[in-house]
């Protein structure tokens, strides 16, 4: 993905979190996705992760009871040969992601929201969402705020909002201070992954009528 120009970034904190580990599963997911996207990152996560295992090896050691070493050595062995994993398939989506669909775009079982928008939710935690949101070029998503915080990555195509112009592995982090309009680029249909801890907040009725059929 080394081809790819990426302007916008995670901020530390979110990498952070995903290095120690704190990040609800559909943040993990985007930030996973986005990181094996982007070299700059990728680095910076290698950088935090080091900085943990630091701290860690200064921590004080916590005595282990008799026998602990042996118990855990036998529930291995009573598991066991692991399953070999299943063949790769060539995809054109990150791996993280391809992951979680089980395959390409042309696995994904998209729903749509109105306006020619499409979207997929994606099995996480129930702490925050993600989902997969096909916007077709030129089209746009309803004007809207939020009341937490909303990572958007871009996997092909291009949107552009309010803050700047977003293309394939931009992340755009947004939070209650934002309210904005994406748009895709008129050349080719945009396709995201979004991870939102909370509801969107429409201005518009017909948005704020079908939020809770959407899981928005």
């Amino acid at each position: 993905m080394t081809d790819i120009q990426i302007k916008h970034h995670l901020s530390d904190a979110l990498l952070m979190a995903y290095s120690a580990g704190s990040l609800p599963e559909a943040f993990s997911l985007t930030v996973a996705t986005h990181i094996s996207m982007c070299d700059d990152c990728r680095a910076r996560l290698g950088a935090f992760d080091a900085m943990g295992g630091a701290m860690v090896e200064r921590c004080d050691s916590v005595a282990m009871k008799d026998g602990s070493l042996e118990a855990t050595m036998q529930r291995i062995r009573a598991a066991g040969p692991l399953a070999a994993p299943a063949p790769r398939r060539k995809s054109s989506l990150p791996q993280p992601l391809q992951d979680y669909i089980g395959g390409d775009l042309d696995a994904v079982k998209w729903r749509s929201v109105g306006m020619g928008v499409k979207q997929a939710i994606l099995p996480t935690s129930r702490a925050a969402t993600a989902r997969l949101l096909y916007i077709p070029a030129g089209a746009a998503v309803p004007d809207h705020g939020h009341r937490g915080t909303e990572l958007t990555l871009v996997l092909q195509g291009a949107f552009v909002d309010e803050v700047d112009h977003f293309g394939p592995g931009d992340i755009e982090i947004a939070n209650e201070d934002l309210n904005h309009t994406p748009v895709a680029d008129i050349g080719a249909d945009c396709i995201c992954l979004a991870a939102t801890d909370a509801p969107l907040r429409f201005r518009g009725l017909i948005p704020r009528l079908a939020q809770p059929f959407l899981r928005i």
